[in-house]
Protein backbone atom coordinates (compact mmCIF):
# COMPACT_ATOMS: atom_id res chain seq x y z
CA UNK A 1 0.00 0.00 0.00
CA UNK A 2 0.83 3.39 -0.28
CA UNK A 3 -0.71 5.12 2.62
CA UNK A 4 2.85 5.23 4.68
CA UNK A 5 3.54 8.10 2.63
CA UNK A 6 1.05 9.88 3.79
CA UNK A 7 0.53 8.33 7.16
CA UNK A 8 4.16 8.27 8.55
CA UNK A 9 6.08 10.75 10.30
CA UNK A 10 6.60 13.64 7.80
CA UNK A 11 10.04 14.95 7.76
CA UNK A 12 9.88 17.44 4.43
CA UNK A 13 8.10 20.04 3.06
CA UNK A 14 6.04 18.47 -0.13
CA UNK A 15 7.61 20.39 -3.45
CA UNK A 16 5.81 19.48 -6.33
CA UNK A 17 8.33 21.41 -8.82
CA UNK A 18 9.22 17.99 -10.74
CA UNK A 19 5.27 17.58 -11.66
CA UNK A 20 5.39 21.21 -12.26
CA UNK A 21 2.02 21.49 -14.38
CA UNK A 22 -1.66 20.74 -12.77
CA UNK A 23 -3.83 19.35 -16.31
CA UNK A 24 -7.19 18.96 -13.43
CA UNK A 25 -8.31 21.09 -11.70
CA UNK A 26 -12.20 23.13 -11.27
CA UNK A 27 -11.10 26.56 -10.10
CA UNK A 28 -13.18 29.42 -12.21
CA UNK A 29 -15.68 30.79 -9.43
CA UNK A 30 -19.92 29.61 -10.17
CA UNK A 31 -19.81 27.67 -13.10
CA UNK A 32 -19.22 24.12 -12.04
CA UNK A 33 -18.80 21.88 -8.34
CA UNK A 34 -15.93 24.06 -7.93
CA UNK A 35 -14.60 27.26 -6.25
CA UNK A 36 -17.69 29.74 -5.55
CA UNK A 37 -16.05 33.05 -5.44
CA UNK A 38 -12.71 34.60 -7.12
CA UNK A 39 -10.99 35.00 -3.73
CA UNK A 40 -11.24 31.39 -3.38
CA UNK A 41 -9.82 30.85 -6.41
CA UNK A 42 -6.89 33.18 -6.09
CA UNK A 43 -6.33 31.33 -2.48
CA UNK A 44 -5.88 28.06 -3.98
CA UNK A 45 -3.98 29.38 -6.79
CA UNK A 46 -1.61 30.67 -4.35
CA UNK A 47 -1.54 27.55 -2.36
CA UNK A 48 -0.60 25.73 -5.37
CA UNK A 49 1.71 27.80 -6.34
CA UNK A 50 3.45 27.40 -3.26
CA UNK A 51 3.46 24.10 -3.77
CA UNK A 52 5.77 24.27 -6.91
CA UNK A 53 3.24 24.15 -9.30
CA UNK A 54 4.73 26.30 -12.72
CA UNK A 55 1.44 26.17 -14.18
CA UNK A 56 -2.38 25.61 -13.88
CA UNK A 57 -4.76 24.44 -16.58
CA UNK A 58 -8.26 24.67 -14.73
CA UNK A 59 -10.91 22.18 -16.55
CA UNK A 60 -14.14 22.97 -15.58
CA UNK A 61 -17.11 20.39 -15.94
CA UNK A 62 -18.89 20.58 -18.95
CA UNK A 63 -21.50 18.12 -18.64
CA UNK A 64 -24.97 18.93 -20.19
CA UNK A 65 -27.27 17.75 -18.12
CA UNK A 66 -25.59 20.22 -15.42
CA UNK A 67 -23.10 22.34 -16.45
CA UNK A 68 -23.63 23.88 -20.44
CA UNK A 69 -19.86 25.66 -19.86
CA UNK A 70 -18.91 27.11 -23.11
CA UNK A 71 -15.66 27.89 -24.34
CA UNK A 72 -16.89 31.89 -24.26
CA UNK A 73 -18.02 31.15 -20.42
CA UNK A 74 -14.71 29.53 -19.59
CA UNK A 75 -12.11 31.64 -21.34
CA UNK A 76 -14.68 34.93 -20.05
CA UNK A 77 -13.79 33.14 -16.42
CA UNK A 78 -10.16 32.81 -16.59
CA UNK A 79 -9.45 35.56 -17.41
CA UNK A 80 -11.12 36.96 -14.70
CA UNK A 81 -9.27 34.74 -12.23
CA UNK A 82 -6.16 35.21 -13.99
CA UNK A 83 -6.10 39.32 -13.54
CA UNK A 84 -6.84 38.41 -9.68
CA UNK A 85 -4.20 36.87 -9.62
CA UNK A 86 -1.68 39.06 -11.30
CA UNK A 87 -3.51 41.71 -8.94
CA UNK A 88 -2.49 38.78 -6.13
CA UNK A 89 1.24 39.29 -7.05
CA UNK A 90 1.00 35.34 -8.37
CA UNK A 91 3.47 34.28 -11.12
CA UNK A 92 1.90 31.03 -11.88
CA UNK A 93 0.82 30.77 -15.40
CA UNK A 94 -3.15 30.32 -15.56
CA UNK A 95 -4.92 28.39 -18.44
CA UNK A 96 -8.04 27.03 -19.17
CA UNK A 97 -9.51 24.02 -20.88
CA UNK A 98 -11.98 21.37 -19.96
CA UNK A 99 -13.42 18.08 -18.67
CA UNK A 100 -15.80 16.69 -20.99
CA UNK A 101 -18.29 14.44 -19.47
CA UNK A 102 -18.80 12.11 -22.60
CA UNK A 103 -22.29 12.24 -23.03
CA UNK A 104 -24.44 12.98 -26.32
CA UNK A 105 -23.65 16.45 -26.37
CA UNK A 106 -19.98 16.02 -26.32
CA UNK A 107 -20.30 13.36 -29.13
CA UNK A 108 -22.32 15.63 -31.15
CA UNK A 109 -19.16 18.65 -30.79
CA UNK A 110 -16.94 15.74 -32.05
CA UNK A 111 -19.17 15.29 -34.85
CA UNK A 112 -19.90 18.71 -35.79
CA UNK A 113 -16.46 19.88 -35.53
CA UNK A 114 -17.40 22.72 -32.48
CA UNK A 115 -14.55 24.15 -30.64
CA UNK A 116 -13.05 21.83 -27.98
CA UNK A 117 -11.07 23.58 -25.32
CA UNK A 118 -7.93 21.42 -25.09
CA UNK A 119 -5.19 20.87 -22.75
CA UNK A 120 -1.07 21.38 -24.37
CA UNK A 121 -0.68 19.13 -27.06
CA UNK A 122 -4.28 19.63 -28.30
CA UNK A 123 -4.96 16.79 -25.24
CA UNK A 124 -8.74 16.79 -24.43
CA UNK A 125 -9.78 16.00 -20.49
CA UNK A 126 -12.51 13.64 -20.65
CA UNK A 127 -14.50 11.76 -17.68
CA UNK A 128 -17.11 8.63 -17.84
CA UNK A 129 -20.11 7.86 -15.86
CA UNK A 130 -19.06 6.86 -12.67
CA UNK A 131 -22.49 4.45 -11.86
CA UNK A 132 -23.03 2.90 -15.24
CA UNK A 133 -20.31 2.14 -18.33
CA UNK A 134 -20.74 3.63 -21.59
CA UNK A 135 -22.14 0.45 -23.97
CA UNK A 136 -18.82 1.92 -26.41
CA UNK A 137 -16.18 3.45 -24.52
CA UNK A 138 -13.50 2.24 -26.54
CA UNK A 139 -15.06 3.52 -29.67
CA UNK A 140 -15.97 6.73 -28.41
CA UNK A 141 -12.03 7.26 -27.27
CA UNK A 142 -11.10 6.27 -30.27
CA UNK A 143 -13.52 8.65 -32.10
CA UNK A 144 -11.62 11.45 -30.24
CA UNK A 145 -7.98 10.60 -31.73
CA UNK A 146 -9.74 9.95 -35.30
CA UNK A 147 -10.29 13.76 -35.06
CA UNK A 148 -6.85 14.74 -34.32
CA UNK A 149 -7.62 15.00 -30.46
CA UNK A 150 -5.30 13.12 -27.90
CA UNK A 151 -7.53 11.69 -24.87
CA UNK A 152 -6.95 11.67 -21.59
CA UNK A 153 -9.22 9.92 -19.48
CA UNK A 154 -9.58 11.42 -16.11
CA UNK A 155 -9.26 9.42 -12.41
CA UNK A 156 -9.77 5.98 -13.96
CA UNK A 157 -8.95 4.61 -10.77
CA UNK A 158 -12.72 5.99 -9.86
CA UNK A 159 -14.92 3.55 -12.46
CA UNK A 160 -15.69 0.85 -10.28
CA UNK A 161 -17.51 -1.03 -12.69
CA UNK A 162 -14.23 -2.05 -14.36
CA UNK A 163 -12.73 -3.43 -11.76
CA UNK A 164 -13.39 -6.75 -11.96
CA UNK A 165 -11.43 -6.43 -15.84
CA UNK A 166 -9.01 -3.92 -15.38
CA UNK A 167 -7.55 -4.85 -18.25
CA UNK A 168 -9.43 -2.93 -19.99
CA UNK A 169 -7.24 0.34 -18.95
CA UNK A 170 -4.51 -1.74 -20.89
CA UNK A 171 -6.28 -1.77 -23.68
CA UNK A 172 -7.09 2.07 -23.68
CA UNK A 173 -3.85 2.86 -23.16
CA UNK A 174 -2.42 0.21 -26.27
CA UNK A 175 -5.14 2.04 -28.14
CA UNK A 176 -3.36 5.90 -27.75
CA UNK A 177 -5.54 7.50 -25.02
CA UNK A 178 -3.84 8.70 -22.01
CA UNK A 179 -4.84 8.03 -18.33
CA UNK A 180 -4.99 10.60 -15.11
CA UNK A 181 -4.52 9.75 -11.72
CA UNK A 182 -5.89 11.76 -8.72
CA UNK A 183 -3.47 12.74 -6.28
CA UNK A 184 -5.68 12.14 -3.29
CA UNK A 185 -6.44 8.34 -4.68
CA UNK A 186 -3.36 7.64 -3.68
CA UNK A 187 -4.93 8.15 0.07
CA UNK A 188 -8.10 6.99 1.09
CA UNK A 189 -9.86 10.29 0.38
CA UNK A 190 -12.26 8.55 -1.96
CA UNK A 191 -12.34 4.90 -0.38
CA UNK A 192 -10.32 2.18 0.00
CA UNK A 193 -10.66 0.49 -3.54
CA UNK A 194 -9.90 3.67 -5.58
CA UNK A 195 -6.75 3.62 -3.58
CA UNK A 196 -6.21 0.14 -4.25
CA UNK A 197 -6.94 0.71 -8.00
CA UNK A 198 -4.74 3.58 -8.37
CA UNK A 199 -1.97 1.51 -6.89
CA UNK A 200 -2.90 -1.07 -9.47
CA UNK A 201 -2.59 1.11 -12.17
CA UNK A 202 0.73 2.61 -10.81
CA UNK A 203 2.34 -0.61 -10.63
CA UNK A 204 1.38 -1.68 -14.16
CA UNK A 205 2.97 1.26 -15.55
CA UNK A 206 -0.29 2.63 -17.16
CA UNK A 207 -0.66 6.03 -15.57
CA UNK A 208 0.44 9.37 -17.58
CA UNK A 209 -0.47 12.16 -16.18
CA UNK A 210 -1.11 13.30 -12.34
CA UNK A 211 -3.63 15.91 -11.25
CA UNK A 212 -5.14 17.36 -8.08
CA UNK A 213 -8.64 17.71 -9.27
CA UNK A 214 -8.68 20.44 -7.14
CA UNK A 215 -12.50 21.61 -6.29
CA UNK A 216 -12.33 23.55 -2.90
CA UNK A 217 -9.33 24.17 -0.68
CA UNK A 218 -9.83 21.06 1.30
CA UNK A 219 -8.59 19.49 -1.46
CA UNK A 220 -4.96 21.14 -1.81
CA UNK A 221 -4.83 21.58 2.00
CA UNK A 222 -4.94 17.44 2.41
CA UNK A 223 -2.31 17.17 -0.75
CA UNK A 224 -0.03 19.60 1.38
CA UNK A 225 -0.39 17.63 4.29
CA UNK A 226 1.04 14.44 2.42
CA UNK A 227 4.42 16.73 3.62
CA UNK A 228 6.93 13.97 1.48
CA UNK A 229 9.11 15.99 -0.95
CA UNK A 230 10.12 13.27 -3.25
CA UNK A 231 7.15 10.33 -3.18
CA UNK A 232 5.89 11.26 -6.63
CA UNK A 233 9.12 11.17 -8.55
CA UNK A 234 9.17 7.66 -8.10
CA UNK A 235 6.59 7.00 -10.59
CA UNK A 236 7.38 8.34 -14.40
CA UNK A 237 4.28 10.78 -14.20
CA UNK A 238 4.99 13.26 -17.65
CA UNK A 239 3.53 16.19 -16.44
CA UNK A 240 6.52 18.32 -17.04
CA UNK A 241 6.89 17.45 -20.39
CA UNK A 242 3.78 19.68 -21.20
CA UNK A 243 4.74 23.31 -19.77
CA UNK A 244 7.16 22.57 -23.11
CA UNK A 245 4.75 22.07 -25.47
CA UNK A 246 2.90 24.87 -27.34
CA UNK A 247 -0.96 25.44 -26.62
Amino acid sequence: MLNWLFDRKKTEELNLDHIGIDIHSHLLPGIDDGVETVEEAVAMVRKMQSLGYKKLVTTPHVMWDCYRNTPEIILSKVEQVRSACRDAGLVVELAAAAEYFIDEHFNEMLASGETILTLPGNRVLVELPYSTPLMNTSETLFSIIERGYQPILAHPERYTYFYSTPEVYRKLVDQGCELQLNILSLTTYYGENINRMAEWLLKNNLITFLGTDAHKMQHIDMIQRSNRKNWISDYPFQNTKLLNIPE
